[in-house]
């Protein structure tokens, strides 16, 4: 059953904006998220009761529900309509691809693949722009190197979905024209998509002969960017049986003991905060073409030092310091 929840619909003085927002599901990264969106407007001069009108939608994590949501909303004079997460940004490319009113997406794990955006480089090329969910390869590799400065080989397993398939792309393209890691190589290797409730843990299973075969070669593993990468199933199967140490993707592979020593992960409030200065570009009257889609802009970090003793890892005292309350004793 698709959720729907008018956060405001009360005529407000003047001419308010009008906005939609649809997330994939409740919970998080979505409720921090569209938190932050809601804050910054407020500070940017949009303030709901005043002058702007908020109807908040959930898509249940069903792309079909949310199509049809879409579809209506398309006809009900939206100045923009936000939408949170891949599943929501699917929706909205399906139902809303080149239609009048603008859409600003986040949390979206690959709008290149889904096909909103062309790139990271250049300007939309339709009616989308948005912020990314995960950190920046670039930007990944190096916290790899801060915290493994000897790592030459790492071990990346991942799930094949366009998610994956994207991301490890960019990978490679980073490994090949970046001289900064030109010592450095990726081991990839792939289990099938399995979906349904129990499609982590049996993807998570499939992986075990991937990662003893890889144990021996690498000097870590890194999580892939993708459904394998953001459960817990994964990082507890490399805890059990890799010798070397895993580097997560999410901040619970660290902060809730799924197996990780350390994580850079993106920040739920900047994405949020990125979000609404978008929103707020097009209530001022740039048009949508001009606003560039972005990665996340801030990291958050986290480590376990009783996994970075255990692989005799020297933490630097300035990846501390980021982690903060993130350091697991």
């Amino acid at each position: 059953m698709l959720l729907i929840w008018p956060i405001l619909d009360l005529a407000a003085q003047g001419q308010p904006r009008h906005l939609l927002i649809l997330d994939s599901q409740f919970g998080n990264p979505y409720d921090e998220i569209r938190a932050a969106l809601l804050d910054r407007l407020a500070e940017l001069g949009h303030r709901q009761g005043d002058n702007l009108r908020i109807s908040l939608h959930t898509a249940d994590n069903r792309v079909s529900a949310a199509e049809r949501l879409l579809e209506q909303a398309a006809r009900q004079g939206y100045d923009a309509i936000y939408v949170g997460g891949t599943v929501a940004t699917l929706a909205a490319r399906r139902s809303l691809w080149r239609k009048p009113v603008p859409v600003v997406f986040a949390a979206a794990t690959d709008p290149v693949g889904i096909g909103v955006i062309d790139g990271f480089e250049q300007p939309p090329k339709a009616n989308f722009s948005g912020v990314s969910y995960p950190v920046p390869p670039k930007a990944r590799l190096r916290f790899v190197r801060q915290l493994l400065p000897q790592a030459r080989t790492l071990g990346l397993i991942h799930a094949d979905m366009p998610q994956s398939h994207s991301y490890n792309r960019w990978l490679k393209e980073l490994l090949e024209q970046d001289p900064e890691f030109q010592d450095l190589r990726i081991l990839f290797r792939s289990v099938p998509l399995t979906t349904g409730e129990h499609g982590d843990r049996q993807m998570a299973e499939r992986a075990l002969p991937l990662i003893q075969e890889l144990d021996g070669q690498v000097d870590a593993f890194i999580k892939p960017n993708d459904q394998l990468g953001t459960r817990r199933a994964f990082a507890e199967v490399v805890q059990r049986h890799a010798s070397k140490p895993l580097i997560g993707l999410v901040k619970h592979d660290v902060t809730q003991g799924w197996g990780a020593t350390a994580v850079i992960y993106p920040s739920h409030k900047s994405i949020g905060r990125q979000a609404a200065q978008m929103l707020h570009q097009l209530f001022s009257g740039t048009p949508i073409q001009a606003i560039r889609p972005q990665w996340p802009q801030l990291y958050g970090y986290a480590v376990d030092l009783g996994k970075t003793r255990r692989f005799d890892i020297q933490v630097p005292l300035g990846l501390l310091q980021l982690a903060g309350e993130n350091v697991i004793h």
